[in-house]
């Protein structure tokens, strides 16, 4: 059996993003390669080595302080080598960007061909051209021409590969929606146990987004969107993240505390029971920046009606009459950092019940085609990995 080494910084149970959620969706649905990864040990309460699905999860590291991240890529170039010593790998494969470091330093040691896949959710700027990767950016660029294939999620980030040196083919194959929200009415009892619990009276709408509370989410932005909205209409927030404090005063100087729902963090395989229409009206994604957004595909999934910007990769999806006439309408497109057309599109979702079944029964069909983790992985396997292993 053929044997790949990932390198992602984060894995399963903690700190598990769209980028993660994609790694474990792929290996589970992959039978005939072996799966070895190396990952930070987030909590030093956890096992050095597991097996987490299918993948041989080895952690390096103590925690997730600043410090550790950054020691991060020394650990993880040493412990692949170690690694490989015993298991020969037959391919590397990088998840993000930064992951390349490690590979990088690795194939001065080893020949071992990598992939790389693109997951990035950050403009190309902040990932390139931030003071404290300028000084690296050749490490990076070394590891996009030596690549031997590289896949992209979103058309967005296939545009990068070729500014930084890479020559090569890129492999445009999307991330899938969440196989809960995939799931024809799934969680009802429990999406209602919920709707009880965050205090959902008859006739109120509920705004959800499900992301990490960081600035490239732009939850701020529908916090201040919530004056010029009716008062039966209440935004809850599923996750956590360096900005809750941030939002919670913000909603307090716009006097909608009462009106902004927090849940702390959420099981990744507890957010559909939230981003489902028992439960859920309206999923708002304001995003300044994505490389593709797993959340709003599997909010489709879940027959939400999605109001989102077309920032980066939710271009790929987002379309509406105004901004994409040649493409049938998927959501609400507003502009980035303008809470007055979320306004504007609530008020147009919530008097437009006909138009909204409409847009939410197509939307489910498209993600059931194009973002199928069952298709995506059988791409994965043939298009990526058989280019590289045989």
């Amino acid at each position: 059996m053929k044997k790949v080494l990932i390198f992602s910084l984060a894995y399963y149970p903690n700190a598990v993003s769209g980028a993660e959620g994609a790694i474990k969706e792929i290996t589970d649905r992959i039978n005939d390669i072996e799966f070895h990864m190396v990952t930070l040990r987030f909590d030093p309460t956890q096992p050095r080595v597991e097996k987490v699905g299918t993948v041989h999860v080895h952690r390096v590291g103590y925690s997730s302080a600043r410090l550790w991240k950054i020691l991060f890529v020394p650990l993880a170039t040493l412990k692949g080598l170690t690694l490989h010593n015993e298991q020969r790998f037959d391919a590397l494969w990088s998840v993000m960007t930064y992951m390349l470091f490690p590979v990088v330093f690795m194939k001065w040691f080893v020949h071992v061909p990598h992939i790389l896949t693109l997951q990035d959710g950050d403009p190309y700027e902040k990932v390139f051209e931030r003071w404290f990767i300028r000084p690296v950016a050749p490490l990076l660029d070394q590891g996009f021409r030596t690549a031997s294939i590289v896949q992209a999620i979103s058309s967005f980030l296939a545009t990068w590969p070729k500014k930084r040196g890479y020559t090569g083919d890129v492999e445009l194959i999307y991330n899938g929606a969440n196989p809960k929200n995939l799931a024809e009415d799934y969680s009802i009892d429990e999406a209602r146990t919920l709707a009880e619990r965050w205090g959902k009276k008859s006739g109120d709408v509920f705004l959800l987004n499900a992301s990490r509370f960081v600035y490239q989410k732009a939850n701020d932005v529908t916090v201040r969107a919530l004056p010029l909205l009716p008062p039966h209409v209440k935004l809850v927030l599923v996750g956590d993240g360096p900005d809750e404090e941030m939002l919670r005063a913000l909603a307090r100087e716009l006097a909608v505390s009462d009106r902004l729902i927090i849940t702390g963090r959420v099981d990744r395989y507890d957010v559909p029971k939230y981003r489902n229409r028992t439960f859920a009206d309206i999923f708002v994604c304001p995003s300044r920046s994505e490389g593709l957004q797993m959340s709003s595909l599997s909010a489709m999934a879940g027959y939400l009606p999605v109001v989102s910007t077309q920032a980066g990769g939710l271009a790929e999806y987002i379309w509406d009459k105004k901004h994409n006439p040649d493409k049938p309408k998927t959501a609400w497109v507003v502009d980035p950092d303008s809470p007055e057309q979320i306004a504007e599109a609530v008020k147009d979702i919530m008097a437009h019940p006909d138009e909204v079944k409409q847009v939410t029964e197509a939307n489910r069909a498209m993600i059931l085609k194009t973002y199928n983790w069952d298709n995506i992985a059988v791409e994965m396997r043939n298009r990526v990995f058989g280019r590289v292993l045989g």
